[in-house]
C-alpha cells in the first residue's frame, strides 16, 4: 500500500495540470493558475513521500517527469498562448510552446544524471519552478508589462536548459511523525480548488499562503541529523560518569 502513495501523488500532480489545461480552453485563466500551484504542491510531496517511505524507483522517477512536463510546461505554454500571445493567433500558439520544448529537454538531461549528483544540486533551474513563476506572473497579467514578461519567460526557458547549477534540499529529512499532518492539509488545497472552479472565484491568495505555511513547517520540523561526533562525546560521558566542569566565580 506504501508504495502506492508516492505514485498517487504523482498522479494528483498530473491530474491538476490537466484540469488547468482544460480551465485554459473554457477562458478561465486565473482558476487554471490556481491548479497549476496545486499541482506544485503534489510535486513538492510525492519525491519527499517515496524517501521518507523507502519506496524510490525508476518508475517513479519517469511518473513524476512526465506529470511535470504536463503540469509545469505544457500547461504554463498554453496559458501564456491564451493571454499575452492571444493576439499572435496561430503563431503566439508557437511562440509559447517553445517553452515546454525547453522543459522537456531539461526533464530527460535530469532522467539521466546520477541521483547522487541530483541531491546535492540540480542543473539548469527546475521546470517546477519556471512554470510556477510563469503561472504566477499570467495571473498578475493585468498590471505587467509585457516586454518584462517576455524576458522573463525566455530567460526562464533558457535557463532550464543551462548548466547553471541550483541547491537542492531533497536530503532534508522529512520526519515519518509529521508526514500524517500533510494528508489534510493537501486536501484543504484540493477543496479549495475545487471551491474555486464551482463558485468561479479563482483563490490564488489561499494557495500562496499555504506555500509559505509550508516553507515554514519545512524551515522547522525538517531539521538536518544531529552529528555522531557529539552523539558518540554524550555516549562517552554517560558510561564513564564525566561531568562537566563549571567554574565557580
Amino acid at each position: 500500500m506504501k508504495k502506492f502513495i508516492p505514485n498517487a501523488l504523482t498522479f494528483g500532480n498530473l491530474f491538476s495540470g490537466f484540469l488547468a489545461i482544460g480551465l485554459v480552453v473554457n477562458g478561465d485563466t486565473k482558476n487554471a493558475v490556481t491548479f497549476i500551484f496545486i499541482a506544485l504542491l503534489f510535486d513538492a510531496l510525492d519525491g519527499r513521500a517515496a524517501r521518507v517511505l523507502g519506496v524510490t524507483n525508476n518508475i517513479g522517477k519517469e511518473l513524476d517527469s512526465l506529470a511535470d512536463i504536463v503540469s509545469f510546461g505544457v500547461a504554463p505554454a498554453i496559458l501564456v498562448a491564451f493571454t499575452f500571445y492571444e493576439g499572435l493567433g496561430i503563431y503566439g500558439l508557437m511562440l509559447s510552446g517553445i517553452f515546454p520544448l525547453f522543459g522537456c529537454y531539461r526533464l530527460a538531461r535530469f532522467n539521466i544524471t546520477p541521483t547522487s549528483e541530483t541531491l546535492k544540486h540540480f542543473t539548469g533551474v527546475p521546470i517546477t519552478l519556471a512554470g510556477g513563476i510563469v503561472a504566477l506572473m499570467v495571473f498578475f497579467a493585468d498590471s505587467l508589462n509585457i516586454v518584462v514578461f517576455n524576458i522573463i519567460y525566455w530567460g526562464l526557458a533558457y535557463l532550464m536548459v543551462s548548466k547553471v547549477r541550483i541547491p537542492s534540499f531533497k536530503k532534508v529529512a522529512m520526519p515519518k511523525k509529521r508526514t500524517i499532518f500533510m494528508v489534510p492539509f493537501m486536501g484543504y488545497i484540493l477543496y479549495l480548488g475545487v471551491m474555486s472552479y464551482i463558485h468561479n472565484k479563482p483563490n490564488m491568495l489561499y494557495v500562496i499562503i499555504a506555500l509559505c505555511l509550508i516553507a515554514l513547517v519545512d524551515a522547522y520540523f525538517f531539521k538536518p541529523k544531529r552529528s555522531k561526533n557529539v552523539k558518540n562525546i554524550k555516549v562517552f560521558r554517560k558510561n564513564f560518569k564525566i561531568k562537566r566542569i563549571v567554574r565557580k566565580k
